[in-house]
């Protein structure tokens, strides 16, 4: 097993980008360089680095006299970016577990189980991993304009589906939803993949618009 070697830009990106998924920084209050280079033990150019890496994640925004901000969540963005998931991901999978090669179900099967493996949880790992499973079913070698955009939108749904997933069992609820995906998707039946796809998109999109203040 190769050793990776993170740079101090790459170690500052994870440590942000964890406190934004766990909301320990709050929307549109300007964020300190100064102090959080000295907490983070990095100096100012690999943190501005990170930065606006996480910026172009959609995490913050910056403002010419306010500096960096994590970006607010409004039901606005959640319905964008939900509606174009919901126009990709489904017919995406759904033809995905038609092509996907013992390599690419072995790769799902494994996720799957990670997965599992956070089902209780609400933490920013769990939310990664939920992630990487719904862009593991929608691969495609042929389709990979297809797939950057997913990331891009998954990238995006990381903080709505955090918040989605914290009221009390909202967790088994998601996870035995994700178990029908995965049965549908390993037995290559992409009617059911897309179906049972969009209603669980659908559904976290409903439950956001009544979670986030107006």
């Amino acid at each position: 097993m190769a050793i990776v070697v993170k740079t101090l830009s790459e170690q500052a990106y994870e440590i942000i980008r964890e406190r934004i998924l766990s909301n320990d920084m709050q929307p549109d209050k300007p964020i300190r360089q100064d102090a959080l280079s000295q907490t983070l033990g990095v100096s100012k150019i690999p943190l501005r680095e990170a930065l606006t890496r996480l910026e172009h994640d959609g995490l913050l925004i910056s403002h010419p006299n306010r500096g960096f901000l994590v970006r607010p969540l409004t039901v606005n963005e959640a319905e964008d970016v939900f509606d174009l998931r919901l126009s990709l991901e489904p017919d995406a999978a759904a033809e995905a577990c038609k092509k996907a090669s013992d390599e690419q179900r072995e790769k799902v099967k494994e996720i799957f189980i990670d997965l599992q493996n956070h089902a209780d949880e609400c933490s920013p790992e769990a939310v990664t991993v939920n992630s990487a499973f719904h862009l593991a079913l929608t691969e495609m070698p042929d389709k990979p304009v297809t797939q950057v955009l997913l990331e891009r939108l998954h990238l995006l749904s990381e903080r709505y589906v955090r918040m989605h997933l914290e009221p009390p069992n909202r967790e088994a609820n998601a996870f035995r939803e994700h178990q029908e995906i995965f049965d549908a998707w390993m037995a290559r039946d992409g009617k059911a993949v897309k179906k049972l796809l969009k209603a669980h998109t659908k559904g976290t999109l409903e439950d956001l618009r009544e979670q986030i203040p107006s």
